[in-house]
């Protein structure tokens, strides 16, 4: 007869932070099965692949990953060079998912729907500890199907969805009618999209890594087409908090980024509107134009082309509905870590450690991990993920010495706040990473900077 403890444990999301989940459990000889919706692992990360982070090859690989690609011949590449998104899959994470450990383990095309405690509802509290969890799978060919799991780790990240145009939260009037013009995350303007920014006038908002990096790609697709124009618009009006550490940042690819930011703006080659929160887009004969407040009063900016809405991205709880999550009022992450991670008053830096008690929920066997355990905060490192997924894999496995001895050093300095009345930008968690708005720039900084490349530390 089958009990709990002979299912194998659902690792939801094949990112960095899922393989590296399943990595750890792995090595534990815990049967795993990881169930990723895109057509491919790191199915986000290959949406930016074109950019480059500010963490280096050595902080940017799990160690259990690591241990599983050498004992199959991998190398590490250049540890202190900095990869792009599409190196980070193409020389990492794709090589992983085909370990002897793993290969077998790895479902692509397979989105998770809903997760509940078999034959009990969310209400029902008796025995619930005692039930397997049952996971409800659609494929690419839209088929459903149940899977029954003894755990469940959910590091299915934020990157699918992204926040909306309009300052309050919600979406901006006009935003739906007005799609074809508007682009969220990081397009690439100077690949694939380029077509569609060469030339025009563009409006970037926000104010974390992500508007940052298509801001720098819209200045090198200056040099070929003159006419391209950048209009940066900031909810925030302390833009210190945005411009971040300079100098002083652990990370210098980071710090160089805020740097050649602030000469791009004071040189015109960015033009710069602090203090607006949009509420509106319209169009009229030249464009789209975004209506919204100034600083306070009533305003419309100048028309656009094309409007990328840089505003971070937030968790889709709709798959947890039936479990009994417990969850940070405002940033929608895990209850626990809320006070630990609040952007208000951290940093990427300056989050303390945090394990399996952290990441888990009233719900026995459950637990959230990389970018999506942050909810809407924008702090989040490949780091901190690798640290969750080791010390949960631990507690699945009944080593709880392993799973409380938690170690985390990160650097600190640099823009991990969030776009608020008082200022502006978050940076870490979600081009996240991982599973990632990440921390994400473009390769113009290390081109003026003389540099072999910066960016961000990303969660897929």
């Amino acid at each position: 007869m089958t009990t709990l403890n002979d299912l194998p444990v659902a690792v939801i999301g094949a990112g960095p932070i899922g393989l590296a989940a399943a990595a750890h459990l792995a090595e534990r000889n815990v049967p795993v099965k990881v169930f990723e919706a895109g057509a491919s692992v790191g199915a986000n990360i290959r949406d930016w692949a074109h950019v480059r982070v500010f963490t280096t090859w050595e902080q940017n690989v799990d160690t259990a990953s690591r241990r599983l690609l050498e004992r199959n011949g991998w190398s590490l590449p250049a540890a202190d060079a900095l990869p792009t998104g599409g190196e980070l899959y193409r020389d990492y994470l794709a090589p992983l998912a085909e370990v002897p450990e793993l290969t077998g383990s790895i479902e692509t095309g397979a989105r998770v729907v809903a997760i509940a405690r078999q034959g009990l509802d969310k209400v029902t509290s008796r025995g619930r500890d005692g039930r397997p969890f049952e996971l409800r799978i659609v494929d690419s060919m839209g088929d459903e199907r149940t899977f029954l799991a003894r755990a469940v780790v959910d590091a299915s990240g934020t990157w699918q969805n992204p926040n909306p145009l309009g300052a309050s939260g919600l979406p901006a009037a006009g935003e739906h009618a007005h799609a074809a013009r508007i682009a969220y995350g990081m397009p690439d303007v100077l690949g694939a999209a380029r077509a569609d920014y060469a030339g025009k006038r563009i409006a970037v908002v926000g104010g974390g890594y992500s508007a940052i990096n298509v801001l720098l790609d819209l200045v090198r697709l200056m040099e070929v087409a003159p006419a391209t124009e950048a209009v940066w618009v900031v909810r925030g009006t302390d833009m210190n908090r945005v411009y971040g550490g300079g100098s002083a940042d652990q990370l210098e690819a980071r710090g160089a980024l805020g740097t050649k930011l602030r000469q791009l703006v004071d040189s015109g080659h960015i033009s710069l509107v602090t203090g607006f929160a949009t509420r509106g887009v319209r169009a009229n004969g030249k464009g789209v134009e975004l209506l919204g407040t100034l600083r306070g009063a009533d305003a419309v900016l100048q028309p656009v082309d094309r409007i990328v809405v840089a505003t971070g991205q937030r968790p889709d709880l709709l798959m947890t509905r039936e479990l009994r999550l417990e969850l940070d009022p405002w940033l929608e992450g895990v209850k626990a870590l809320g006070p630990l991670i609040d952007p208000n008053l951290h940093s990427c830096g300056s989050v303390p450690p945090h394990g399996h008690r952290e990441v888990s929920h009233p719900e026995p066997g459950f637990y959230t991990i990389g970018v999506k355990s942050y909810g809407r905060a924008p702090t989040f490192l490949l780091l901190t993920g690798y640290e969750q997924a080791r010390s949960v894999a631990a507690a699945i496995a009944g080593d709880w010495q392993a799973a409380d001895n938690v170690h985390l050093v990160l650097p600190e300095t640099g823009i991990c706040s969030t776009d608020t009345a008082v200022g502006a930008a978050g940076c870490c968690g979600g081009p996240a990473p991982a599973e990632v708005d990440a921390c994400c720039v473009a390769d113009a900084v290390a081109k003026d900077a003389g540099k072999k490349g910066c960016g961000c530390g990303v969660a897929a």
